[in-house]
């Protein structure tokens, strides 16, 4: 427990989406929350509910020791921490920027190692912590056009594999978090990323149609309260899952995938690119 005898809750990414909403919902059941992000000005809502907002870049480690540190210094441990900040940069394998690619891996997988090794020294100690990452369905599946994003998926997925399995015994618990298609504005900075990239003539009808599939999926997808119900539960229950797979989409494509094979599920997703260009 903290100096207050609440528990710690550190969020990052917290300025929208399900890092915004489990902070709230974290904060209605007695905790003391964190929440935060590159931008405090967007979580000006967050602070008004009384919910502790930091300004921390995951791709500063001194923004993040900075940050764990001041948490320390008003409540003298945390609890758990909710490695939710990323961001989906799209576009071709060839064509997106190398430049773009490092950042979006310092962002999704480094970011989150990151802040996980400025809070395990003290999660050790307390011998208790969670550990909660933000992941994806495409941390087993890919397609064209996500092939960068879905790449620091698979790798915070074996990163976060790994923790587990090393953690095991100390008390500290470490949960993935897998949500498939969710309505969270995710996709407006995808598609603009994607819109953004130069591409061969050979893949701009397929590009063209991971646009417009991907503005299509994100219009019928369901809203955010089932990845929050699981992140909660993750963060809070007495024994969390390993794996929280939190839509249709994220229980169901990759054991289609491995039931049909390689060749028939390229087939299939190029023809619906395709189709929708």
């Amino acid at each position: 427990m903290s100096l207050n005898n609440k528990p710690v809750a550190l969020i990052t990414g917290a300025s929208s989406g399900f890092g915004m909403r489990t902070a709230e919902r974290l904060h209605t059941q007695g905790w003391i929350v964190y929440a935060a992000a590159r931008r405090v000005e967007r979580m000006a809502t967050l602070s008004q509910r009384g919910i502790r907002t930091l300004a921390m870049d995951v791709s500063s480690e001194k923004s993040i020791k900075e940050g764990v540190k001041t948490i320390l210094q008003e409540e003298g441990r945390i609890d758990a921490l909710l490695n939710n900040a990323g961001f989906g940069s799209y576009g071709g394998v060839e064509d997106v920027p190398i430049e773009t690619i490092h950042y979006q891996f310092d962002v999704n997988l480094f970011g989150a190692a990151r802040v996980i090794r400025a809070v395990l020294p003290t999660m050790r100690k307390q011998n208790s912590g969670r550990i909660v990452n933000t992941a994806s369905v495409v941390a087993h599946i890919s397609t064209a056009g996500i092939g960068w994003y879905a790449a620091t998926k698979h790798a915070l997925s074996a990163m976060t594999d790994a923790l587990r399995q090393e953690l095991s015994g100390t008390g500290i618990h470490v949960s993935q978090i897998e949500p498939g298609v969710v309505r969270t504005g995710f996709e407006e900075v995808a598609i603009t990323t994607l819109k953004a990239v130069h591409h061969q003539k050979e893949y701009q009808d397929v590009m063209d149609g991971v646009a417009d599939g991907t503005r299509r999926m994100y219009k019928n997808a369901p809203g955010p309260e089932s990845t929050v119900k699981a992140m909660v539960h993750a963060l809070t229950a007495k024994k969390p899952k390993s794996v929280y797979k939190t839509t249709w989409d994220s229980r169901w494509l990759p054991l289609v995938r491995r039931l049909i094979g390689g060749k028939l599920y390229d087939k299939i997703s190029l023809r619906t690119m395709r189709k929708s260009a």
